[in-house]
């Protein structure tokens, strides 16, 4: 079968939506971190917007594989969209030009984010790239910004990176540049932002004055859930498309990027495609974060608790559905307040639809990856928001108490998890005995995750006590008697 191409874009049938106006465009945008998310979202709704002009373009920028680079290259980096719903529906995108791997090609990386023409940087770097500490602010113990300091001119964190790049911009006189983060991390953009000028200061307090007056760092929220890719979803496009796609992405139809109106310079018609532009996004993202990704970390990790594989089956069972609508309806919604226009049971009626997906394979797995960047905002957050306002926290605290669990069985079982502080967690793990309280204590030691004052918060601790009794005595006992126990 042909390779899907430049040259085979008209051999595709008529049912496949592909922009042709994209395919001409000038690049416009550098995106660090171009993994599935990334070509399921920000690259779809730039692609769809170049329909209304502009030359918005992506040179997409892996940090450290190559994969993406080399896979793409093939198809002149074009590849295909498919929506995975009770109806699917496919579309090819040609909005990134070239990816580049930055330990390879960094002279060519750095051309691209300091040209007069790159107007946005934008990033889908996971939590642990913006190298924060438990406040939220540059962690300088960071073993990848001890290393950037050092090495001014070699970085290789995100941060440091944007820095050097901007550190050009100034000293060339080249602004009108926005940088966008795209993760899941509240104020993402504030925080992003200020970690880079708290590291330009460390080199250069002119250049850190700089960033700050001349470059806009919007907040954001972004929401659309994007298994990873695999032989079945190859053969799927294929077969749709009569072309060969090695790299096809999947999304569910449900999209959602909101985006704060706050630009140094010219931005796509994102507005004429869906995107939400807004004053304040804390409310969205509070809602996303809190009842969206909140509730998807719980359900990863009693789910493998459980003995599930994926999100579907996960919520299919009645004791784990049960459990996640009651943590959403009785705790994690008041924690909050949601914006004006969201109609929170609406929004929590959407979510437990989306979970009873069948035609997605979200792994439990891949969502309980990096734990301790995730939990602080997911469900941390609203722990101590309803501790202030004395409302009930016991769902929620099962949930965290799930994540240790899973701790404990890896470091057991010598299972390899995903996490930045993955030897520190796993070191403190191995240590636990069986003993729940003295169990506990030793993982709110790790200040990079819990608090002080949350730690040695009371209440929290005999919630997450509570929480991880019960989960012990799972495999033991009948999963339903233990989880409808717990609501």
């Amino acid at each position: 079968m042909q390779r899907l191409n430049k040259q085979s874009l008209s051999l595709l049938p008529a049912s496949i939506a592909h922009n042709l106006s994209s395919l001409s465009a000038e690049i416009g945008i550098v995106h660090l971190g171009p993994g599935a998310f990334h070509r399921a979202h920000q690259a779809v709704y730039t692609d769809n917007a170049m329909e209304f002009g502009g030359n918005w373009g992506i040179c997409a920028v892996s940090m450290r594989s190559t994969g993406v680079r080399d896979e793409l290259a093939e198809q002149d980096n074009i590849y295909t969209l498919a929506v995975i719903d009770e109806n699917p529906s496919y579309q090819v995108i040609t909005a990134i030009k070239e990816v580049l791997v930055l330990g390879e090609q960094r002279q060519q990386v750095m051309f691209r984010m300091t040209a007069a023409t790159t107007h946005i940087i934008s990033l889908t770097v996971t939590e642990k790239g913006y190298c924060l500490d438990g406040q939220g602010l540059l962690d300088s113990s960071n073993s990848d910004v001890q290393h950037d300091l050092a090495n001014p001119d070699e970085p290789r964190s995100a941060i440091a990176l944007l820095a050097a790049a901007l550190k050009i911009r100034w000293q060339q006189g080249i602004g009108q540049l926005t940088i966008i983060s795209c993760d899941n991390l509240a104020d993402n953009g504030a925080k992003l932002g200020k970690a880079i000028v708290a590291f330009a200061a460390q080199t250069e307090p002119n250049l850190a004055a700089w960033i700050s007056d001349n470059v806009c760092f919007p907040n954001t929220m972004v929401d659309s859930i994007t298994p990873a890719s695999n032989d079945e979803l190859r053969a799927r496009v294929a077969q749709a498309i009569h072309l060969q796609d090695n790299w096809p992405i999947q999304r569910e139809a449900f999209t959602q990027w909101v985006i704060e109106d706050h630009f140094s310079g010219p931005r796509p018609a994102w507005d004429r495609v869906g995107v939400t532009f807004t004053q304040d996004v804390s409310a969205y993202e509070k809602a996303k974060l809190r009842l969206l990704n909140g509730s998807h970390s719980t359900l990863a990790y009693l789910g493998l608790r459980c003995g599930k594989e994926t999100v579907n089956e996960a919520i299919s069972h009645p004791s784990l559905g049960k459990f996640i609508k009651n943590m959403l309806q009785q705790e994690v919604k008041i924690s909050f307040k949601a914006p004006d226009e969201l109609v929170v049971d609406d929004y929590i009626d959407a979510i437990l639809k989306r979970y009873n997906n069948q035609h997605i394979r979200h792994l439990l797995s891949q969502i309980a990856w990096d734990g301790s960047q995730k939990l602080p905002f997911r469900l941390l957050a609203s722990i101590q928001d309803n501790l202030a306002q004395g409302n009930s926290i016991a769902l929620m605290s099962v949930g965290v108490a799930g994540w240790l669990h899973f701790l404990v069985n890896a470091a057991k079982t010598n299972f390899k998890i995903v996490d930045p502080l993955a030897d520190k967690l796993i070191s403190e793990a191995a240590y636990c005995s069986g003993n729940v309280a003295a169990d506990v204590q030793r993982f709110l030691t790790i200040r990079q995750v819990f608090p002080e004052s949350l730690a040695n918060n009371q209440d929290f601790v005999q919630a997450l006590t509570d929480g991880y009794l019960a989960l012990s005595e799972l495999g033991s006992a009948n999963i339903e008697h233990i989880i409808d126990g717990l609501v």
